[in-house]
């Protein structure tokens, strides 16, 4: 599919395969999520600017790359955005952070917002939005619409797992956001949950299923 990309390092397979058992812990759970947002971190910023200045390595003076323009802004799509998040954050300290307040609808699937609260210039950084899941997409679309509204023209999306029906959603509604997975999975079921996936995200990260 346009725009997405998969990311099948053996790793990041081996531990959402751990993620995905239902026996695992909501502890072991919470790390392997924290662990697998740091290698989806390092995918998702590959195009990140640069530029150089004059350091002294004890050896010589040197031209060395470094990040270039206004810190990028990470915003996660509550509750369950938290755990991708915070594994991102150990990796980007310095980054800006926002948060988007949506719930689904468990009748309608469509989403309800309930929060917004993002970092100002968004138009001048790049902006990363994050969710576990992409099922039906219309959580992150509405996610991206509101961030487009506050300015940002720079987005990728982040997720654990898509599926895709939320794929295809996303990419119709925003073709210009690529997105950066885990794993594409089968399909939706009729609850609109990822199939096979893990279960709902949230429940499992935090301890209430």
């Amino acid at each position: 599919m346009q725009h997405l990309t998969v990311v099948n390092h053996p790793l990041v397979q081996h531990k959402l395969t751990l993620m995905r058992e239902q026996d695992t812990s909501t502890a072991v759970f919470r790390q392997l999520l924290r662990e697998i947002s740091q290698f989806l971190a390092y995918e998702v910023t590959r195009e990140l600017p640069m530029t150089t200045k004059k350091i002294n390595t004890p050896l010589q003076e040197m031209d060395a790359p470094v990040l270039a323009g206004r810190k990028l802004a990470l915003i996660s799509i509550l509750r369950a955005g938290n755990g991708l998040l915070d594994g991102m954050l150990e990796l980007i300290p310095s980054a800006r952070v926002g948060f988007v307040g949506l719930y689904r609808d468990e009748e309608t699937l469509k989403p309800v917002q309930y929060y917004f609260k993002v970092p100002d210039e968004l138009g001048e950084r790049m902006v990363i939005a994050v969710d576990p899941m992409l099922a039906t997409g219309n959580s992150s679309v509405a996610a991206i619409d509101l961030l487009k509204q506050a300015g940002a023209t720079n987005i990728r999306f982040l997720c654990l797992l898509a599926a895709p029906e939320g794929v295809a959603r996303m990419q119709e509604a925003h073709p210009d956001v690529p997105i950066v997975t885990a794993a594409l999975d089968s399909h939706l079921n009729e609850k609109g949950y990822i199939v096979p996936g893990l279960g709902d995200a949230g429940d499992r990260m935090f301890g209430t299923k």
